[in-house]
């Protein structure tokens, strides 16, 4: 089995691994890095757990890792730590860096952009056109328009 892609959508291919290895199909799992088989330190330890009591090796190509000795188990465990470690730090880094931008008035978010077609929104309304319309013509949602006329009321 061969997983190229990334990301919570694609995380199927690793179950069926998973559930080969509980049917005994498969000695060893080899990945090419060890965050590419655990997106948390937690479910990281958890599948290399499950792995162990089932009797199957897991190896990291880039780590040069082989869990199925006891010092790359104790590596993997250091790496997991550090891993960890390592998303704390960038995690208040993202942080920080949005509280700088709002504190030199920098709007965070999506743009605005519904809002500046509000006049021709509610025009568009008054001639009797309808909502889904206005929203095809201006190329807007029509949960916008419906925002936009609901505020006019107001």
């Amino acid at each position: 089995m061969k997983e190229v892609g990334s990301g919570a959508s694609q995380r199927q291919l690793r179950e069926k691994l998973l559930e080969a290895a509980r049917r005994r199909e498969i000695d060893v799992v080899l990945v090419w890095r060890l965050d590419r088989w655990g997106r948390s330190v937690t479910d990281l330890l958890t599948t290399l757990e499950e792995l162990d009591h089932l009797g199957v090796g897991f190896v990291s190509l880039t780590e040069a890792l082989d869990l199925t000795t006891p010092a790359g188990r104790a590596m993997a465990g250091l790496l997991a730590v550090f891993a960890a470690f390592e998303r704390e730090i960038l995690r208040e880094r993202v942080r920080a860096g949005l509280a700088h931008a709002r504190q030199n008035g920098k709007k965070l978010g999506r743009p605005i952009t519904a809002a500046t077609k509000a006049g021709e929104v509610r025009v568009l309304h008054r001639a009797g056109v309808s909502k889904a319309e206005i929203a095809r013509r201006l190329q807007i949602g029509r949960t916008s328009v419906r925002r936009i006329l609901i505020s006019k009321r107001a």
